[in-house]
């Protein structure tokens, strides 16, 4: 090898990571552009706000939110019990804490597992093309079964507990993101320069780690949002149909549940997380509309 050519290797990695560099400051300049609409603005606040009192829950509560005092059914407020207390004398404010902490964990839990069990079955379908077909197939079988009800039965197959939603939660949502990582992987596959690598005997893994993988990330990190909002409405809709987390764990659907026979007369048993769920959710979804338009402007344009 010439002098001549390391030197053009050695000039071409900085001229090849600075785009990187670049993209990286780009984005952030584009979402701190996007954080002075006031939607948006009010979106983040309220996600920080949320996440910020379901990590320091515990230093936060006022009382046990599972503990029963049937002397303070229906409390109203007070200095001890800021939000009063529940049909069984549990304090609401503590459970309404609690309850962000469940649904961030949730929704967290059930966006990361189907991303990266989408991510890998979705390369295979997309590489492998004789293993596509069977994937495939059995990936519209599952579509093709409503998502709440394959929770349901998934729930009430295996018992109530946070492990069985959250596998219940993420089942109906791997195959979208499979048919999103799969129909990437059959562009990227067919353009010359991947072909090149191949014709050349480049590694398998090298080329879906370098070529193939990183086109994924962003349509993943859009996909993932979604997902997150939708995982967190899905618990709810459990827990309020009495199929989902043991009623002893304070969640918002369960909350939700346990007030709506007192809804009349004590209609903020199911306001209270009523209204933050409806906020949290919003947010995630004005969020990830956000991160869609700043990774794919294609998509900006259109809308």
């Amino acid at each position: 090898m010439s002098n001549n050519t390391i030197q053009g290797d050695l000039l071409a990695e900085p001229a090849a990571r600075a785009p990187a560099r670049s993209d990286r400051s780009s984005f952030a300049a584009q979402m701190l552009l996007s954080l002075r609409s006031v939607p948006v603005f009010l979106a983040f606040v309220v996600l920080t706000v949320v996440a910020l009192l379901a990590v320091f829950a515990p230093f936060l509560i006022r009382a046990d939110p599972i503990a029963i005092d049937p002397l303070q059914r229906f409390a109203g407020v007070s200095a001890e019990h800021w939000l009063g207390n529940d049909a069984f004398g549990r304090d609401v404010y503590s459970r309404l804490l609690f309850g962000a902490r469940v649904s961030l964990i949730v929704g967290l839990g059930a966006a990361a597992a189907s991303l990266v069990v989408g991510l890998i079955i979705g390369v295979v379908a997309g590489y492998i093309r004789f293993a596509d077909t069977l994937i495939m197939r059995v990936m519209d079988g599952i579509m093709a079964i409503p998502s709440i009800l394959l929770a349901i039965a998934l729930v009430s197959l295996t018992g109530a507990s946070l492990v069985t939603v959250l596998v219940a939660i993420t089942v109906p949502e791997i195959p979208r993101v499979v048919r999103l990582v799969r129909s990437i992987i059959l562009n990227v596959r067919s353009e010359a320069y991947v072909e090149a690598a191949i014709s050349l005997g480049t590694p398998t893994y090298r080329l879906l780690i370098r070529h193939m993988v990183p086109n994924t990330v962003a349509p993943l990190i859009v996909q993932g949002t979604f997902i997150f909002a939708s995982a967190i409405l899905t618990e709810a809709t459990l827990s309020f149909l009495g199929a989902g987390l043991p009623t002893e764990i304070p969640s918002w659907g369960n909350m939700m549940a346990d007030g709506r026979m007192y809804f009349q007369l004590y209609p903020s048993l199911v306001l209270y997380p009523g209204i933050i769920l409806a906020f949290t959710l919003l947010s995630v979804n004005i969020l990830g509309d956000v991160l869609r338009d700043v990774l794919d402007p294609k998509m900006a344009k259109r809308t």
